[in-house]
């Protein structure tokens, strides 16, 4: 499959990253010398430098042949002329990334599918997103819903050993002295290594584990890991960025939300365009405003400034003062690794939001069934229905020979949703949830073929 990226940054690096590590034909286009150096340097794709919006450079790297385009450079004008030029060149579907989200509202007067887009993507929304899925779980560095609800993946650092259960016992151990319920711990990251853990796995203190299990379940999950329940309520937003104005936005009728910005005119124009949110003029570096705002109360602060190292330092005393969730939002995701290591907050990327629904949206085309994306511990979640006959039917999981970094979850019988475990067998009517490695899909792939 070819996919030609218009923008080398960092949303057009990762989405190449991840693409070119599972054969695909890429093409990648930027008039940045230094952008399109890192990119020969680092990824094994063809590089065209030149503007993204030229007939000329869109000819040369052979858009008319794509099965996608790709238009995510960080100027929304750029990306609608290369998304209009590359639909009329030919190309198969074009994806174009815009900042601006009055061109998806139904007051725009021009549409984007005027300019032959078949899908935006808004950078500040799906970081809202992510955040909006944090906040349900102030416990946790990343969480995401599945099946409805019904089922949820956490990723919850494992710091608390006061429980024994834990403390030198294998993950098949573990497994069996909680037969309350039952959960599936698909990656482990560790010194900034992601592990797909096996029975005889051992936590270490600092692992960060990424749980599977039934949303109702989550509280049974916590008190083995020694963690108190808690839902958010009171929240705090530090920055009146497109990212902070539209979240508070979208939770203000739920939550109590104060939003807080350094810039007193810019505070007193949103208050006016938030009738349901508190705006109040502040610094979130400020340790003694933090404390007047009784910032031991807040349930989850959430640092959105366009300034990463304001977010880093506010994320961080916001932690030390008593909030219960801090989540930071940083633009270089080298800083992510590290802010996960040191374990004082959950942090997100809009660009690493962004480059994971772009991610999703290509595999889902693809495989004809919705994919997940986590970039962040390098797998990917998949739902397969086995062919009658197929070998992942023949026994029970654990006489078969699943791949290695390969992990069959979940197990939905007729609706029923049960987690997957080593006596579990599936049928053809059955749909099983799968984590694997993006280059392990086809060997997992073909065990559901007859």
């Amino acid at each position: 499959m070819k996919v030609v990226i218009i923008g080398a940054g960092e949303v057009g690096f990762h989405v190449a990253k991840a693409l070119s590590e599972e054969n695909y034909d890429i093409t990648i286009i930027d008039i940045d010398i230094k952008k399109c150096q890192r990119v020969t340097e680092n990824l094994d794709v063809i590089v065209v430098e030149g503007n993204g919006a030229s007939p000329k450079v869109l000819l040369e790297a052979n858009v008319g042949e794509a099965d996608y385009v790709l238009c995510l450079t960080k100027v929304d004008e750029i990306n609608l002329i290369a998304s209009q030029q590359s639909h009329e060149l030919g190309a198969n579907k074009v994806i174009a990334r815009l900042r601006d989200q009055q061109y998806s509202s139904r007051e725009s007067i021009i549409k984007p599918e005027k300019f032959g887009v078949d899908m935006v993507i808004h950078p500040e929304k799906e970081a809202c997103k992510e955040i909006v899925q944090l906040m349900k779980y102030p416990y946790a560095v990343q969480a995401r819903s599945f099946e409805g609800g019904r089922l949820t993946m956490v990723g919850i650092r494992i710091d608390r050993w006061k429980n024994i259960l834990l403390y030198n016992k294998t993950l098949s151990e573990i497994c069996k002295s909680s037969d309350r319920f039952r959960f599936t711990v698909v990656a482990v990251l560790r010194d900034d290594e992601s592990i797909v853990p096996t029975s005889d796995f051992k936590f270490r203190e600092g692992d960060i584990a990424h749980f599977v299990l039934k949303s109702k379940h989550i509280d049974k999950l916590l008190d083995l890991l020694n963690i108190k329940s808690s839902e958010a309520n009171n929240i705090m937003i530090v920055g009146g960025s497109k990212i902070g104005r539209t979240l508070a936005d979208q939770i203000s009728q739920d939550y109590n939300v104060r939003l807080i910005d350094y810039n007193r005119p810019k505070a007193g124009h949103i208050s006016t365009k938030l009738e349901d949110t508190m705006v109040v003029y502040g610094d979130g570096t400020d340790v003694e405003f933090l404390k007047a705002e009784n910032i031991e109360e807040i349930d989850s602060f959430i640092a959105v400034t366009e300034n990463e190292k304001t977010n880093l330092i506010s994320g961080m005393l916001a932690n030390h003062l008593g909030a219960k969730q801090s989540i930071i939002h940083v633009v270089n995701t080298d800083y992510m690794p590290t802010i996960k290591e040191i374990g004082f907050g959950a942090v997100i990327s809009k660009n690493l939001s962004t480059a994971n629904s772009i991610l999703r949206k290509l595999h889902s085309d693809i495989s004809e069934t919705s994919v997940e994306t986590f970039y962040e511990i390098g797998l990917d979640a998949f739902e397969l229905q086995p062919e009658e006959g197929s070998e992942i039917t023949s026994k029970p999981l654990n006489k078969l020979n699943i791949p290695k970094d390969s992990i069959i979850t979940m197990i939905n019988h007729h609706g029923k949703i049960g987690v997957a475990h080593g006596n579990s067998q599936l049928t053809e009517e059955d749909i099983a949830l799968v984590f694997a490695r993006p280059e392990g899909r086809d060997k997992i792939n073909k065990m559901f073929v007859s």
